[in-house]
């Protein structure tokens, strides 16, 4: 099930609108302050996020703006500000819609899902990655360095795969525990540490001093970019 992040300080609209979420397909988790949204996306991750801008601690706009700066999760603002303005402020933050309150559960619905298709889309058309020496057919799930396919176990793939999607990101360790292990698995950051390590050892040319997997302290791990 796809999860959904409902950032909404509203009891009466989260109370209305989880049921329905929930009755197509969606783990919903509600966070009322712009705070514990970013927590929580940083720390466990979602697919997409339903963002009110009038929050307790903050403007909503602060957390698009503020979340970009690490993270694509796509973002729907759900709004009672009508004003042009603000919509275009909001979606040149990096927005992906923006939809008026009050709105019908149906139009909420469809919005979702062309967010959703969107995305597939983007994953399916980058079938192919690289970064320096780092080759990935997502396809194929052919990894290679310097054109030489690298064996990899089912997890170092996985692990390889998430930090591409994320490259140049700070993927947390809760969020490499879900996306290696799934969604709810109990896993130490020890047993993430080992895999790292693992992988390294079949794609760093000196795994001691790595250049591809960069350890964030204290956070997780991102893929180096080209340009660092």
């Amino acid at each position: 099930m796809a999860r959904l992040l409902l950032v909404e300080d509203e009891p009466a609209l989260i109370r209305s609108l989880t049921p329905a979420l929930k009755a197509e397909d969606w783990t919903v988790t509600a966070r009322e302050t712009g705070g514990e949204a970013m927590t929580f996306i940083s720390q466990e991750g979602c697919d997409v996020v339903l963002l009110d801008l009038g929050l307790p601690d903050m403007d909503g706009k602060e957390v698009i703006a503020r979340v970009r700066e690490w993270s694509e999760v796509p973002i729907i603002v759900l709004s009672a500000r009508h004003q042009e303005a603000e919509k275009i402020a909001a979606l040149d933050l990096g927005a992906d819609d923006f939809v008026n309150k009050p709105f019908a559960v149906g139009e909420l619905m469809a919005r979702l899902r062309a967010v959703m298709r969107g995305r597939e889309r983007r994953f399916q058309s980058q079938s192919r990655f690289s970064v320096g020496p780092l080759a990935i057919d997502f396809l194929t799930r052919i990894v290679s360095i310097e054109g030489q396919e690298i064996h990899l176990t089912r997890r170092e793939y996985d692990l390889v795969r998430t930090l591409a999607r994320h490259v140049g990101l700070i993927v947390t360790h809760r969020q490499l525990a879900a996306s290696v292990w799934g969604a709810g698995a109990a896993v130490e950051q020890q047993a993430i540490r080992v895999l790292v390590a693992q992988t390294r050892q079949k794609l760093e040319a000196d795994p001691a001093r790595p250049r591809l997997i960069l350890t964030e302290q204290g956070l997780g791990y991102r893929l180096r970019e080209p340009s660092d």
